[in-house]
């Protein structure tokens, strides 16, 4: 999909009215921590504060990382996670997983976190009222990185995902490893021979199977009170963006309770759903938000998956491809989807879904206490509020734009998560008429001279700079 070289940035849309008004906080490439309020104003910056991703704490604490490892050697590892103050001190730091001794590099202790991280009293990590992270103690999950060698997924060393609990003094209190899940994945005899030649090997030598690139706690749920056990508040949602696999572990024994894919056609309800590639950020809805005990997905499309070797997949790595992006809801019991956001819900042709609304990579999305849902379309920089009947109603682009301008995924929180601030002033932002929209100067050179057609004033052109359609010339100066 191609774009304009030039283009709007920061705020483009918004409607104080219909949205759920606050700070978004995101990561900017070479930037640090942004945080904006909604007219796109940038509030507060924590600089060289890697987000992957940054979560905003009541307070205006942040969590992020300080350090990265030397991509020679690792694959998108955090050196660290930290907690860091609203000047930017580290008030709770963990990096012990792992002694890293890298050529030429410092030898370090390293979280290898990535992806993903939870901290105690809240289950998502976004905000949910009543459901406070704590700040000054607590256990925290995080989801990390080790190497390993499995001969039933492959001869290669896989760099695996493990997921962590540590206490507040960094204490390692519980651990599962992904690789030896292998067998309650359901993967096809097709699906392990290409795993067994390619388990999605990188540019480091390692293969990056599963990719896991979302955790979270279940919390309470109306799924286990009825007594689906499947469902207790303690156990684990993810995503393994690379299987196209989204699942939930049991806190309690590391098995795999619920799952679906990488078959999409196992049954009339997956088949409904269709296939999720390469997707981000699923969780359950928390309970207290519109949608409790839903599971929200971002369903990318992109590339993903392993199967039979095809014309656009010569090997059987990344054998599912779709150029479009979706966010869905479904019932985690009927798998059925409840609601969903789409180029086609917007009102966009389905057959040009990928001009509209497409993230191959990255990307989430927050539902908010108000009903609508906040969503970070990584790949643009984009990030957009929708209501439940799909209008957007804020709409902000990322205005650092250093190559790649990825953005992994943004959070709405409440202005009293920042004191140290006044409460903003809201200032609605009509979405502008594309078609009229000219250039500031193009009323002189822009061409043909038109500047804006049915005497509609593009933005900084002059009032006599207006044509008529009848009117517009060609290039000779002639009428049409």
């Amino acid at each position: 999909m191609g774009h304009p070289s030039i283009h709007p940035t920061g705020t483009t849309i918004y409607k104080p009215e219909k949205c759920f008004n606050g700070y978004t906080i995101y990561s900017a490439r070479n930037h640090g921590a942004i945080l904006v309020d909604m007219n796109g104003k940038v509030v507060h910056v924590w600089k060289d504060l890697h987000g992957f991703p940054n979560k905003l704490l009541p307070g205006g604490q942040v969590f992020g990382s300080l350090g990265v490892r030397n991509t020679n050697y690792g694959y998108q590892d955090q050196t660290d996670l930290v907690q860091v103050d609203w000047d930017g001190n580290v008030v709770w730091k963990f990096d012990k997983l792992e002694y890293i001794e890298d050529p030429g590099e410092k030898p370090q202790w390293m979280a290898r976190q990535h992806h993903d991280y939870q901290r105690e009293g809240n289950t998502v990590g976004y905000y949910v009222p009543g459901m406070e992270c704590r700040t000054d103690g607590g256990n925290t999950l995080i989801l990390c990185h080790h190497n390993v060698v499995n001969d039933r997924i492959s001869d290669k060393v896989l760099v695996d995902d493990c997921i962590i609990e540590v206490d507040w003094e960094g204490n390692i209190i519980w651990r599962w490893n992904c690789n030896e899940h292998f067998n309650e994945f359901g993967f096809s005899e097709m699906e392990k021979n290409v795993l067994h030649r390619n388990p999605n090997i990188k540019s480091v030598g390692t293969g990056d199977w599963m990719h896991i690139n979302s955790m979270s706690v279940l919390g309470p749920n109306k799924w286990y009170d009825a007594g689906d056990e499947r469902f207790h508040p303690e156990n684990i949602i993810f995503d393994g963006r690379e299987t196209n696999i989204s699942g939930i572990i049991s806190k309690k024994t590391g098995k795999v309770v619920w799952q679906i894919g990488p078959d999409y056609t196992s049954s009339r309800a997956l088949r409904m759903m269709k296939v999720i590639i390469g997707q981000h950020h699923v969780h359950m809805i928390p309970k207290g938000l519109p949608g409790e005990g839903n599971i929200l997905i971002f369903d990318n499309g992109g590339w993903a998956g392993y199967g039979a070797p095809s014309q656009t997949s010569t090997f059987g790595l990344k054998a599912s491809i779709r150029d479009y992006s979706r966010v869905i809801e479904i019932n985690p019991i009927t798998l059925e989807v409840v609601w969903e956001c789409s180029a086609p819900t917007m009102g966009h042709p389905a057959v040009i879904q990928n001009n509209w609304f497409y993230s191959p990579l990255v990307s989430s999305a927050q539902r908010l206490p108000n009903g609508n849902t906040l969503i970070t379309e990584g790949t643009e920089g984009r990030f957009f509020e929708v209501t439940p009947e799909n209008e957007i109603v804020w709409e902000y682009i990322n205005p650092y734009v250093a190559h790649p301008g990825y953005v992994y995924r943004a959070y709405r929180y409440p202005y009293e998560y920042v004191p140290q601030l006044p409460k903003p002033e809201e200032v609605p932002v009509e979405p502008l008429d594309n078609a009229a929209f000219r250039v500031p100067g193009a009323a002189e050179a822009g061409l043909n001279g038109v500047v804006a057609v049915n005497g509609t004033t593009g933005w900084g052109a002059k009032a006599d700079s207006c044509v008529n359609a009848e009117d517009v010339l060609t290039d000779g100066g002639e009428k049409k």
